[in-house]
């Protein structure tokens, strides 16, 4: 289903996010072999981060929710990362393997100049997996144990930033620490099953839509009938949730699976493995565009005709040819 990696780098490909090219994701905080993640905690529980003189230096003006200006003593030296609450929050704790929807504002620990800001990039929030081996290991430090809702100050050093290989697109070296200001929204347990699967209303049946059955886990299991698929993207409300609206471009957190119509094969699902976090241009189109207005807590299957899919090439690795229309059951869970 993906269509293009999300890398909000810990490496010089973080330049084509950054500037802006067509087609390209969103940034999101991914980590690669340029840093260095330390033994975390196992899934499900979270290793707690103290503060120290560096992060507690940090003095933020700009209220939660917005793009943070900072000061703070620079040089950081430090050698492990530190995070200081500036406000608590009072939703779920971010244990490893949870996502959490989050907003920040990045700053070189050595110069003390802004380098980056989610609030600057169009999106409302990005998603991430609290994983140091996935994500920046000290932004994964700063967010792990942390309440949804809360406010912190972050101070990494540069091995738990962009290691050795610093990012030249932001003007880092690969000795400079790293200054965060996060803002965790949602926090979206990964041991919590109920969590974890659409849980609005279900809504009456439509004539000619692929019917879906969920399994208690909420697996879906989907038939699709004989006839000819539709010719236009064609999207249908199964659960109709109560949460927030997705904003067009504005990244999510789901569970899917995807078929094709002409096989009835399913070909890729995240069901049995874990969320799919959706970053902006991270999905064929259609699938991106399912999403779109609809409410957090809905399920919608969509029928996407190739030319909103994989176009006329396809996807010959999983059975998908150019003139294949694609079936998707979208579980939206967070966003």
């Amino acid at each position: 289903m993906r269509k293009l990696p999300v890398i909000f780098a810990a490496s010089a490909a973080l330049a084509l996010t950054l500037a802006g090219c067509a087609g390209s994701p969103a940034p999101s905080p991914t980590s690669t072999a340029g840093a260095t993640a330390a033994p975390q905690a196992a899934a499900g529980s979270c290793t707690d981060t103290p503060s120290g003189s560096a992060s507690d230096s940090v003095k933020v003006t700009g209220d939660a929710g917005s793009v943070a200006s900072a000061t703070f003593d620079s040089p950081v030296d430090i050698d492990a990362t530190q995070r200081t609450v500036l406000s608590e929050g009072d939703g779920p704790k971010a244990n490893v393997g949870d996502f959490g929807i989050l907003n920040f504002t990045m700053f070189n620990g050595t110069s003390g100049d802004k380098v980056f800001s989610t609030y600057d990039q169009g999106s409302a929030s990005l998603s991430m997996v609290v994983d140091a081996t996935q994500f920046l290991p000290g932004l994964v430090k700063g967010v792990e144990c942390l309440n949804g809702g809360s406010r912190i100050a972050v101070a990494a050093p540069a091995s738990e930033g962009f290691g050795d290989k610093g990012n030249s697109a932001l003007g880092i070296t690969a000795t400079d620490p790293l200054v965060f200001v996060v803002d965790l929204g949602q926090v979206l347990p990964a041991n919590d099953p109920s969590q974890l699967k659409a849980n609005g209303e279900a809504q009456p049946a439509v004539d000619g839509v692929p019917t879906v059955v969920d399994a208690e886990d909420g697996t879906p299991t989907v038939t699709i009938p004989d006839s000819a698929p539709p010719a236009d993207l064609t999207v249908t409300v199964l659960k109709k949730g109560a949460g927030k609206v997705i904003e067009s471009g504005q990244p999510s957190v789901v569970q899917y699976q995807g078929s094709i119509w002409g096989t009835k094969a399913v070909f890729d699902q995240s069901w049995g493995k874990q969320p799919f976090a959706v970053q902006p241009g991270s999905t064929v189109q259609g699938f991106e565009a399912a999403i779109t207005g609809q409410t957090v807590g809905s399920q919608v299957i969509v029928s996407i005709p190739p030319a909103q899919g994989y176009g006329d090439k396809g996807q010959p690795q999983a059975g998908i040819s150019g003139t294949d229309t694609l079936v998707f059951v979208i579980d939206i869970l967070a966003g």
